[in-house]
């Protein structure tokens, strides 16, 4: 249930205030400014996330899938699976890791 917001609060700001508030609320992408006064008062902090990289590796690992998908179907109607194949498994795997251990460290510094 969504609580009522029935009490005022008024706050005066000088315009410097106000133009460093409003460039802090285009760096977290909010554009009301009652979200963004009232997110601040109760947390403290704004965060905006970039999850580039997180969709990047979600992409490496659908691709790295599929290819272990394929590797298992062929292993499966052969009999016999090519070294190649498994080192390039292997590779993609590294990136994936890589680019895990990159993600990690960056959001554990938040």
């Amino acid at each position: 249930m969504i609580e009522k917001r029935d009490k005022q609060m008024n706050v005066l700001v000088s315009e410097s205030e106000m133009k460093r508030i409003r460039m802090k609320m285009e760096e977290v992408e909010i554009s009301c400014l009652n979200a963004y006064i009232r997110k601040m008062a109760l947390d403290g902090y704004c965060v905006k996330l970039d999850l580039k990289d997180v969709k990047e590796m979600v992409s490496l690992l659908r691709r790295c899938s599929n290819n272990l998908n394929q590797y298992a179907k062929r292993a499966n109607e052969t009999g016999s699976i090519y070294k190649e194949d498994i080192q390039d498994l292997q590779n993609r795997l590294d990136e994936i890791w890589n680019t895990s251990k990159e993600i990690l460290a960056r959001l554990s510094s938040i």
